[in-house]
């Protein structure tokens, strides 16, 4: 007996939607339909012999051909709202329905391909190599255990999630994570060899708990692969040294590995704030790096300290003259937090005064910023701990009024020390950040040298002898940085020059003359340097005699080929040109025309969040030369926060490692860093916080 069938499908708006009733005839080769889609359509034939899917909650006709397949209805599916919540409910009974069925037909999970002829259901689909690697990826990043693929929790919470999945052994994922870090290398090491710009390198001394000592080499540079100018920052190398490794040997390790990563003959500085023998170090780099001629200013910019370095040496080495002071304050501290009796009087006579509680601190030892809070919370209890003196007058351990005048002088200059350090933790610390906060400083020493008080007159010289020492050092990378900076340009250093040596204005005018020189020969250097001709604005324009197109290649095996030049360095090649031929004087150079123009002023907002890096991005193509300069000089990390030693140790887990597994996941985590600030970026939860079981153990 034949069935009726029904057919449809409006292809063109001509085409007639009306479903007649047909003789169907029986085809004996027809095939089952197998896809878990026809749960959801009912298919029929046309009077013409073509057959139609029509879906069974909003009666939607679709084709049905032999050769049309099923995505178009599955596609329909997730769009088709009428049932939304029912289907969604069916189908996942369905995916579950056929692992189930899957694992009792083969007797063992795992065979990756779901049930059914035409494998539509793609949710059903499992990759056991994939998962692997995902779950060594997962390892590596977030910095658990290898041996977590041995816990009876973690594989039955997997069995569950995936009962496909065959659990790895912890060689297996060791082995894994290790792929993980060769391939993230190749990857880095590509980058920066296609970055055009230099790079700076920051060296750290670390030390496992079974004192086995490791030095980190960091990389600092600003990629703009992407035209997004970011500061990046990534750990190239965290080797195992041997704890007598002199100041050649480190320097030669150092070597031998930005040799490996291609970057020895584009290095722009390097700070070594918390490496051994960190100036002869120094020194040794140098010494080896000169004669070849590819070092800014022939070297004179090459080693620089941090801010935050400097003004910890400049504080802890002044300290230390003024230790009589410190144990006293301390002395007097104990004696009150440690009493029971004299806690108790402590309280009642802050409440008797109606002074608002506070932590009375006492500091660590050889730790400036918690001496300042000591003194802080001893001031704030003065009249406390007077009342206390007169009723325990026989007491030795409080202050005579001269000491309390000479603590309340010496944290006036410790709030100003210590709210300069406060500001340095920033997200991307450019060297521009702190030129002004460091001539603050400087400028306030000069003032407390002179001080009536005779112990904040006698610290405040020591301090100044100190940070000047470091200080000239450094100061030419950040007076540079700060004369790129479009809000200051060469003000600031005029301004803070001036203040600084006083009446002397003739020294303080050599100084800013000798900056404003070095700057200019700086800038002539990148100017007439085959490495200026990289510069994507001035690929299609050059300014000499040679027309546009033969700059392009100019270059050699340096330069873009046409198939690589985007529409993007057309359009700032055109910027160059205008500006450029627009006149017909002559053409001045990039610094000219920068200093010249009034410095740029934010319409509105906070000073401290202005984007120099998007600046000089926008401005790239109107000041070719300078934005190369400003790509080496602004990475070049004066404003990174150097971590102490206890700081810089590794944790328990890491410490029973071999040291090339060490250097793999402590590398690799760092790398993949780059995934968990995408994911904060979608408003995910920050993975940056620490949770107890990270590779290396941050700061508390």
């Amino acid at each position: 007996m034949l069935e009726p069938a029904a057919m449809e499908v409006p292809i063109a708006g001509t085409v007639s939607t009306t479903v007649a009733s047909v003789p169907a005839v029986h085809n004996p080769r027809a095939r089952k339909l197998r896809s878990a889609v026809w749960q959801d359509f009912t298919k029929e034939r046309r009077a013409d012999g073509n057959c139609v899917a029509i879906c069974n909650h909003c009666k939607k006709q679709l084709t049905a051909t032999s050769r049309s397949g099923t995505t178009h209805l599955r596609n329909h599916l997730a769009i088709c709202t009428t049932t939304s919540t029912r289907r969604a409910g069916k189908r996942r009974k369905l995916i579950v329905r056929r692992i189930l069925n899957n694992k009792t037909s083969t007797g063992r999970p795992g065979d990756g391909v779901a049930s059914g002829d035409d494998h539509d259901n793609d949710t059903t689909h499992f990759d056991q190599e994939l998962s692997r690697q995902d779950l060594a990826r997962m390892i590596v990043q977030h910095g658990y255990r290898f041996s977590i693929v041995d816990d009876l929790g973690f594989q039955k919470f997997v069995k569950n999630l995936q009962p496909q999945f065959s659990m790895v052994s912890y060689d297996t994922v060791r082995a894994d994570s290790m792929t993980i870090y060769g391939s993230e290398r190749l990857k880095l090491q590509d980058a920066l060899l296609k970055t055009p710009c230099r790079v700076s390198i920051s060296v750290d001394m670390w030390r496992s708990s079974t004192q086995m000592d490791y030095l980190c080499l960091t990389c600092h540079y600003i990629d703009h692969a992407t035209d997004e100018w970011k500061l990046r920052k990534k750990i190239l190398n965290f080797v195992h040294v041997d704890e007598n490794f002199t100041a050649n040997q480190i320097a030669i390790l150092i070597l031998e590995k930005l040799q490996e990563w291609g970057i020895d003959r584009k290095l722009a500085a390097v700070v070594l704030d918390n490496c051994t023998s960190g100036d002869s170090v120094a020194t040794e780099l140098l010494r080896a790096l000169q004669p070849r001629r590819l070092l800014m200013l022939n070297g004179n910019l090459f080693h620089v300290r941090s801010c935050a370095h400097i003004l910890n040496l400049t504080v802890e080495e002044s300290l230390e003259q003024t230790s009589d002071i410190i144990n006293r304050v301390r002395e007097m501290i104990q004696n009150v937090k440690f009493s029971q009796e004299r806690l108790q009087k402590f309280l009642s006579t802050a409440k008797l005064l109606q002074i608002d509680q506070k932590m009375l601190v006492l500091d660590s030892p050889n730790n400036w910023p918690s001496t300042y809070l000591m003194f802080d919370s001893a001031c704030y209890y003065h009249d406390v701990l007077l009342r206390l003196a007169e009723q325990e007058s026989h007491y030795a351990a409080f202050l005579t009024p001269k000491e309390w005048a000479d603590v309340k002088a010496l944290t006036e200059i410790l709030d100003a020390l210590n709210n300069t350090m406060e500001k340095f933790p920033v997200e991307n610390p450019t060297a521009n950040l702190y030129f002004n906060d460091m001539c603050e400083i400087h400028v306030l020493l000069n003032t407390w040298r002179n001080s009536p008080s005779p112990v904040v007159a006698q610290m405040a010289g020591r301090m100044l002898k100190k940070f000047e020492g470091y200080w000239d050092l450094t100061r030419p990378v950040m007076a540079f940085a700060s004369i790129l900076d479009p809000r200051y340009k060469m003000k600031s250093i005029e301004y803070f020059f001036q203040l600084i040596y006083g009446n002397d204005q003739f020294t303080a005018k050599a100084t800013i003359e000798a900056i404003k020189q070095n700057f200019t020969s700086l800038c002539n250097d990148y100017e007439h340097s085959a490495d200026s001709l990289k510069n994507p604005a001035v690929l299609f324009y050059s300014g000499n005699s040679n027309s546009c197109m033969s700059s392009v290649y100019s270059n050699g095996n340096d330069s873009k080929t046409f198939s690589r030049i985007t529409l993007s360095d057309a359009r700032r090649g055109l910027d160059q040109y205008i500006q450029e031929s627009s006149s017909g004087q002559s053409l001045k150079s990039d610094l000219d025309m920068y200093l010249e123009e009034a410095v740029y002023r934010q319409k509105e907002g906070n000073q401290d969040n202005f984007d120099i890096l998007g600046w000089w991005k926008s401005f790239a193509a109107k000041y070719p030369v300078l934005s190369q300069m400003a790509r080496d000089i602004l990475a070049i990390p004066v404003s990174i926060i150097p971590l102490d030693s206890e700081a810089r140790v590794l944790n328990e887990y890491l410490s029973t490692m071999d040291p090339l597994t060490v250097e793999g996941l402590v590398c690799a985590q760092d790398w993949l860093r780059a995934d968990t600030e995408v994911a904060n970026a979608d408003g995910h939860a920050d993975d940056k916080a620490p949770h107890g079981d990270e590779i290396i153990v941050a700061p508390n």
